[in-house]
């Protein structure tokens, strides 16, 4: 293998105590990251964490109060409108228009990116195939369920291939099928180049992620692959099947050796001091409040997990 071959990829996104201040708010406190090109590096995070807040300051929707970010070599403080230009930016609200049809949409997007002739006949073709809306290009936008808008949504996002992909949650609301679907697409387009900065608030989602951020009141508390994030759970987690588990969740709660105990599925996955002293405390202490213990096993932390025990050790996500 060449050496050339062994080089880390190009940064596309560099940021250096990037911070965000509302009158007394700190939204963004003190950031700093890299992403490299052609990763998929995500954003997780509950409401309020600063995620979306970040991604407008790096797709020059927002002045930092302070610190330093460059996107695709360019300076987010004196270059925000340039940067426009070279993004693909997609929301959670899709930025479409309901009133116009899916032909009209595209042709509106590419009016705005600068795509004409010859080459908006071959991208607005690719973005109907991608879509699976050849046959319904016709159609009125607001008419087309969810998922459909969301492909549209990236198709028009990313008309004028741009070299950077910012999406702000872009799958909340739609079911499970469609936003399996929209992250082969993101694979597709990670896969011919193109960096993808993603924030997301589902753990599913965010396992597809190259690498992750974990972002809790304005800061990032962890930054790594996925896998490796998993290993920084210190404390073990036995998994308790129960007869009424919700009930068992909440009874465990605060007990001496019980660090966290929370639905996990239809199961109880409870954050541990001891094993042995968990496996001899729970199973009694549960039937003696009326629910029984038909299995406990240790199991491997998931993504959510680690990400609930970190922003434990933070003080907690932001309340409302």
């Amino acid at each position: 293998m060449s050496q050339s071959a062994t080089l880390p990829a190009p940064v596309a996104v560099r940021v250096r105590d990037l911070s965000r201040v509302f009158g007394d708010f700190v939204a963004v406190d003190k950031v700093t990251f890299d992403v490299r090109r052609g990763e998929i590096f995500g954003f997780l995070g509950p409401n309020g964490a600063g995620k979306t807040t970040t991604i407008k300051m790096l797709t020059g929707l927002l002045a930092p109060s302070s610190g330093d970010g460059e996107v695709d070599g360019l300076d987010v403080r004196t270059e925000s409108e340039t940067i426009k230009t070279r993004i693909g930016y997609m929301s959670q609200l899709f930025s479409l228009y309901g009133d116009l049809t899916v032909d009209e949409n595209i042709a509106f997007f590419a009016g705005l990116y600068g795509v004409t002739g010859d080459r908006l006949a071959a991208r607005r073709d690719w973005v109907l195939e991608m879509a699976g809306l050849t046959a319904h290009r016709a159609q009125m936008t607001g008419e087309l369920p969810l998922g459909w808008k969301q492909r549209l949504a990236l198709g028009c996002a990313v008309l004028h291939e741009p070299p950077l992909l910012f999406l702000d949650e872009p799958t909340s609301g739609v079911d499970p099928i469609s936003r399996r679907n929209f992250w082969e697409l993101i694979y597709s387009l990670a896969d011919r180049g193109t960096t993808v900065f993603v924030s997301t608030h589902y753990m599913e989602e965010a396992e597809y992620c190259h690498r992750l951020a974990l972002m809790n009141r304005g800061r990032i508390i962890a930054l790594d692959r996925p896998s490796a994030l998993r290993t920084q759970m210190a404390e073990p987690i036995v998994a308790i099947t129960a007869s009424d588990a919700s009930a068992a969740a909440q009874a465990l709660q605060h007990q001496d050796g019980i660090v966290e105990a929370a639905m996990f599925g239809r199961a109880v996955h409870a954050v541990v001091r001891d094993v042995a002293e968990a496996e001899a405390f729970i199973p009694p202490f549960l039937a003696a409040r009326g629910i029984t213990c038909s299995g406990m096993r240790v199991v491997s932390p998931s993504l959510e997990d680690v990400f609930v025990s970190l922003v434990r050790r933070e003080g907690g996500a932001v309340a409302g």
